[in-house]
C-alpha cells in the first residue's frame, strides 16, 4: 500500500507562500530568523506540517523499512518542485534547493520508528502493532519538509545550495553512516541536525559546543558450559555462575580502571539462559552497551570487555564467544559540535528566540548517528523544546507514553531554514562557483 495517497486532501494542499520583498540579504541577516519563524507559524503551513506528522505517526516504519515514509517525502518534494536523489541507503532521500553551486549546506531529519507498542490513547495512535514513533522522528520529517517549503519559496534568493537529508535507520541501524558512505556529503561544507526535547519549554533551544553525545557500541556474549540437574552441580559446568561473575567484573572496568573525570558506561542489559528451576543450562547469553566521550576510552572499553568476558569464563571452566555487531550495529562516534557552527547557531537562535532562550545542555551518554556526518564535515546538533507547562510534563523519548507537542513544528522548520540560509549568505563569497548536477532519481 502507498499510504501517502490517503492523507486528507485538505492537508496535502498547503498554498504556495509568495512574498514580494526579498529578505535573504546580508544587510538583513539579523531579521532573517524571526521572519522565517513568522512564516512557519502561518496557519496553512502549520496545519500542513501537523497533517504530515500525524500521518507518519499513524503509519510508523522501522529502520531501512521506511518505504512509504520515503514515498510521502518524495511526493511532497515533487509538489514543491524540488529535485532529489533516491534511493540512498535503501530508503533515504536527498533533496536540493538553490543555485546548484557552492557553498553547500545540509539539514537532516531521521525517519524511522521504534519497535514498541504505543500506550498513548489518541485519535492518531499508531495503526501498526508493535511499532511507534516514540522518538519524534515523525516530527523531524514534518519540520524538514516545512523548512523545504520555506526555502523553496525563497530559492531565487539563496546564495548557494541547501541539501535536504531524509535519513533512514537512526535507531541503531547506522543509516547516517550508509548515507555518508554513499557520498551525500561530497562538497558539502556543513550539516545541521535537531531533536525535539521533552525537557525544555516551547521557544527554548539547548545545545553546547564540543562533545554533546557519547560514542557507543553494543556487544553480546555466549557463555558455554555443561548443563545438568541442579541437585548435582558437581557434575556440571555452570554458565549462569560464570555469566554472573562476568557481569560483576564488567562493572569494575569503569569503577576501578576509568578516570572518574572521563565519563564512561558499561551496561549489561540482557541475560538469557535456562528454562527450568531445577536444570542448569548448557549456555547463557549476555548483552549490553558501552559508551565513552573519547576514541581512546572507547577502544579501551571494547578491549577490556572482550578480555573480561573470555578470561572470566575461563576461570569458571566455561568458554565464551563475543560479538560486537560492527556491521549490523556500527559503532557510533562521539557527536561533537563544531565551535564555529556553535557561534553561528547562537547568532541565529538568539535573533529568533532571544539569547535568554538558549540553554547549555550537559553532555549525556546517549548516542546519535548524526555523529557519522559530524565526524566527516563540520556538524551541529541541537535540541528544540516542546513542553507547554500548562499541559503538564511530557514523557522522554523511547517511552510508550511519548507524545509530541505539535506547537514545536514551526520552531524546528524555521530554525532549519534560518541556519541554512544564513550559513549560505555568510559563506557564499568564499566559494568558487562549481555547478552541481541534480537527478530526480538515481
Amino acid at each position: 500500500m502507498v499510504f501517502f495517497m490517503y492523507v486528507p486532501f485538505v492537508y496535502m494542499l498547503c498554498p504556495q507562500l509568495s512574498f514580494s520583498e526579498p529578505f535573504l540579504t546580508e544587510q538583513g541577516l539579523p531579521e532573517i530568523p524571526s521572519k522565517f519563524l513568522n512564516l512557519a507559524k502561518r496557519p496553512e503551513l502549520f496545519e500542513w506540517m501537523v497533517s504530515i506528522r500525524r500521518y507518519l505517526h499513524e503509519n510508523p516504519e522501522l529502520g531501512f523499512e521506511e518505504f512509504h515514509t520515503s514515498s510521502l517525502i518524495r511526493s511532497e518534494l515533487d509538489k514543491m518542485g524540488i529535485s532529489y536523489e533516491h534511493p540512498i541507503a535503501v530508503t533515504g532521500v536527498v533533496g536540493y534547493i538553490g543555485t546548484g553551486s557552492p557553498p553547500f549546506v545540509a539539514i537532516r531529519a531521521d525517519m524511522d520508528a521504534l519497535a514498541m507498542q504505543e500506550a498513548v490513547v489518541w485519535e492518531h495512535k499508531s495503526k501498526v502493532a508493535g511499532k511507534m514513533h516514540a522518538c519524534g522522528h515523525d516530527a523531524h520529517v514534518a519540520m524538514l519538509l516545512g523548512a523545504a517549503k520555506l526555502l523553496q519559496e525563497r530559492s531565487s534568493e539563496l546564495q548557494g545550495t541547501v541539501i535536504l537529508v531524509f535519513q533512514p535507520a537512526e535507531e541503531g541501524g547506522g543509516g547516517a553512516k550508509k548515507m555518508r558512505d554513499a557520498g551525500i556529503l561530497e562538497n558539502v561544507d556543513a550539516i545541521f541536525g535537531l531533536h525535539v526535547s521533552a525537557k525544555y519549554p516551547i521557544g527554548v533551544v539547548s545545545t553546547r559546543s564540543g562533545p554533546v553525545l557519547a560514542g557507543c557500541g553494543f556487544f553480546e556474549a555466549t557463555i558455554s558450559g555443561n548443563g545438568g540437574h541442579a541437585a548435582i552441580p558437581q557434575h556440571t559446568i555452570d554458565p549462569i555462575l560464570a555469566g554472573s561473575n562476568i557481569i560483576l567484573s564488567l562493572q569494575q572496568i569503569v569503577s576501578r580502571e576509568a578516570d572518574p573525570l572521563d565519563s564512561q558506561v558499561v551496561t549489561v542489559a540482557k541475560f538469557e539462559g535456562g528454562h527450568a528451576f531445577n536444570v542448569i543450562p548448557d549456555s547463557v547469553t549476555i548483552g549490553g552497551t558501552f559508551r565513552a566521550f573519547s576514541i581512546e576510552s572507547f577502544k579501551y572499553l571494547k578491549q577490556r570487555i572482550e578480555e573480561v568476558v573470555t578470561l572470566q569464563a575461563s576461570v569458571q571452566r566455561c568458554n565464551a564467544t563475543i560479538h560486537f555487531f560492527e556491521n549490523a550495529k556500527p559503532f557510533y562516534p562521539v557527536t561533537v559540535n563544531d565551535q564555529k557552527m556553535h557561534e553561528h547557531f547562537l547568532n541565529v537562535a538568539g535573533h529568533m528566540l532571544g539569547i535568554e532562550s538558549i540553554r547549555e545542555v550537559p553532555p549525556v551518554m546517549g548516542c546519535e548517528d548524526f555523529s557519522f556526518f559530524a565526524e566527516t564535515i563540520p556538524g551541529y546538533f541541537y535540541y528544540v523544546g516542546m513542553v507547554n507547562e500548562t499541559q503538564g510534563p511530557l514523557e522522554f523519548s523511547h517511552s510508550p507514553q511519548f507524545k509530541v507537542n505539535e506547537d514545536v513544528l514551526p520552531y524546528g522548520a524555521a530554525l532549519h531554514a534560518s541556519l541554512a540560509a544564513t550559513y549560505l549568505l555568510r559563506h557564499h563569497s568564499q566559494k568558487v562557483p562549481q555547478k552541481r548536477s541534480f537527478h530526480d532519481e538515481l
